[in-house]
């Protein structure tokens, strides 16, 4: 019997952006065909696994990320991005969102892919964000026309110090839902808590910490990550 399965290589960079992590595509290196690129996803990330142990992701939605990266056909920007959530109990890639953690690797994954000429000492990306349909500019380090990525930078989540990439963003209020306030209001009651929903680059809830049995002040260690 002749065994006829073959396997087909498909390039990519396993990076951090942000308090994310997760591989980068170059769109032309995937399947055109979206569900047979989402079983390509799936099967790079190990999921549908909660350990992920087959596959590239951290056993973690802040992990299990994926981003898609071309060349912009406009001249409003150079490139453009589309993040998947790719999660790992499930057998399910979500573009619902976007994602500014994973947005701050594409910019350095573009210059590195040559997408993107880099000019000495900083050069700016331009990025079209697909899930949003909104733009973004983000300047990376790159002295000499190489990236850097060491540097004295510090964000709260990620040990060490790396280089800082600094990202703009462009109308972004009510990108996901349409409106800065989708609701209309400064303050809803929902459950009897009271709340402001806000869609500024995502949508998000702010509630009082007090409505939440905490205080004013705690330390890190208490705090609960959400995916963004």
């Amino acid at each position: 019997m002749t065994d006829t399965q073959t396997q087909t290589g498909i390039p990519c960079a396993a990076m951090r952006g942000g308090t994310s992590k997760g591989l980068v595509f170059l769109d032309d290196d995937l399947p055109r065909d979206q569900a047979i690129r989402d079983a390509v996803l799936l099967a790079a990330m190990g999921s549908p696994d909660e350990r992920q142990i087959d596959g590239m992701g951290g056993s973690h939605p802040l992990t299990s990320k994926v981003a898609v990266v071309s060349r912009s056909p406009t001249s409003i920007a150079d490139i453009e991005y589309l993040f998947l959530q790719v999660w790992p109990d499930r057998a399910e890639v979500s573009d619902n969102q976007n994602c500014g953690n994973m947005l701050a690797a594409v910019g350095p994954f573009a210059i590195e892919r040559g997408l993107v000429a880099a000019t000495d000492p900083v050069t700016p990306v331009r990025i079209w964000m697909r899930n949003t349909q909104t733009l973004a500019t983000a300047s990376v380090q790159t002295p000499g026309r190489l990236v850097r990525y060491d540097g004295s930078a510090r964000i709260d989540g990620v040990p060490g110090t790396h280089a800082p990439i600094p990202i703009v963003f462009a109308d972004v209020a009510g990108s996901s839902c349409g409106a800065l306030l989708p609701t209309g209001n400064v303050t809803d009651v929902i459950e009897g808590t009271q709340v402001t929903c806000i869609d500024n680059g995502m949508p998000v809830v702010c509630i009082s910490a007090a409505h939440l049995g905490y205080p004013g002040r705690s330390h890190r260690q208490n705090s609960r990550t959400t995916t963004s």
